[in-house]
């Protein structure tokens, strides 16, 4: 797409422009960028986000409401506003704008994992070593306010305007949105635990330290320990490669993609390719056709060498392991290669497209392909084969049914 430089231009109604009749009331100039930009999302989202039929987003609504604020957005960050309220119209962790300024909502999951119980919000799993964990909230705390504003304002607050009815998706993804806070800016929650009174607990905004996208040891046993935290980058192909050489011998592998928020299918697909001898089907994919999706096509992983890795593998997951974390371990079990150890992923169900509005630059995603494994279930759906309690120690679950798997194999 071209990128054009952002004009002022006055749009006046019926195209009446200058008219200065007595009667005609004279509109304040307007940038025609910003609602021909409108335009542009709406319509490519209507054609092309994969999930529309599944959501109880009234789409014609989401225009009436929003196109008049972009008409009367008066500079780029009112408008990128706009954008992203529509973008969260539609519920969906993967449809968002692709830089969020400082001060937007964060989307979910971002360090709490919460959920509605009854006529309670409950934290009902927290990430390992991020700002909540620090804090000492617990799994089962309940959620009574946020920055000072009861829960269920906040809540009301975020939640998508142009709903048809009532949708329990849309309000756990509002939950979430609203337990993540915002980007930049430290949260405070008032939380109870049981029947105690009710405490407060600040949670600053963390920096977390740099680590590599891949690492990797011998544990206990001499079993091979693999962390991917990020498909995003083709070096980690040649990082793989070099750590599975090292730990060529050892008799089983856990692969662990907990802190993996995801990447490129063409980073993944090599990785999967050391696992296999021939060609194999890995998942099965459609895209927008219509109203509805299209017949799906299978996507295939191909060998890779220079030796394929033949004994017990485990993949470990948590609800942090998203989108292409999502997709490699279903794919690992699609092939017949692992066993998956952890909890529910996030549930990114799509292979994501970017959009450029063509005048103003901005940048955004969108669901566009929904993912199945081979026997057409949906990715978003996909459960470990061995499910771990929220709070239990993944690693240690995963090295256990690992040692059962390679003695198995005795």
């Amino acid at each position: 797409m071209k990128q054009f430089a952002i004009t002022r231009r006055t749009v006046c109604g019926a195209g009446l422009a200058f008219v200065t009749t007595a009667g005609w009331a004279i509109e304040p100039p307007h940038d025609v960028a910003f609602i021909e930009d409108f335009d542009e999302l709406w319509r490519t989202l209507g054609e092309r986000y994969c999930f529309l039929q599944d959501k109880r987003t009234d789409w014609d609504r989401v225009r009436s409401l929003y196109r008049p604020m972009a008409l009367a957005a008066d500079n780029e960050a009112a408008f990128t506003d706009v954008v992203r309220r529509v973008l969260a119209e539609l519920y969906d962790a993967h449809t968002h704008l692709s830089d969020p300024p400082d001060g937007a909502p964060r989307w979910p999951l971002f360090d709490i994992l919460a959920e509605r119980l009854g006529n309670e919000v409950r934290v009902a799993a927290i990430e390992d070593r991020s700002a909540a964990a620090d804090a000492g909230l617990a799994i089962g705390d309940r959620i009574v306010a946020i920055d000072g504003h009861p829960i269920e304002t906040v809540i009301r607050d975020l939640m998508p305007k142009c709903l048809t009815g009532p949708d329990p998706a849309a309000d756990a993804y509002t939950i979430n949105v609203a337990v993540a806070g915002y980007r930049g800016k430290a949260r405070l929650l008032s939380v109870r635990s049981k029947q105690a009174a009710p405490r407060s607990i600040h949670l600053p905004v963390k920096k977390w330290p740099e680590q590599p996208d891949l690492e990797s040891r011998r544990l206990a046993g001499g079993v091979g320990y693999i962390v991917i935290r990020s498909f995003g980058d083709s070096a980690i192909i040649g990082a793989f490669d070099k750590a599975l050489e090292d730990l060529r011998d050892a008799p089983g592998l856990i692969i662990d993609v907990r802190e993996n928020g995801g990447g490129d299918t063409a980073v993944a697909r090599p990785i999967i390719g050391r696992f296999v001898t021939e060609r194999m089907p890995y998942a099965l994919m459609r895209r927008r056709e219509g109203p509805g999706l299209s017949a799906p096509w299978t996507e295939y992983v191909d060998p890779k060498g220079p030796f394929t890795y033949g004994k017990p593998i485990v993949v470990l997951t948590s609800h942090w392991s998203g989108s292409m974390a999502e997709g490699f371990p279903m794919g690992m079990r699609d092939i017949g290669r692992a066993t998956i150890v952890g909890t529910k992923m996030m549930g990114l169900g799509a292979a994501v497209f970017p959009v450029r509005l063509d005048r103003t630059g901005i940048q955004a995603q969108y669901s566009g392909e929904p993912v199945y494994d081979t026997e057409d279930r949906p990715r978003w759906q996909f459960l470990p084969d061995v499910k771990i309690v929220d709070g239990q120690d993944i690693l240690v679950a995963g090295l256990v049914e690992l040692e059962r798997l390679i003695a198995h194999t005795r």
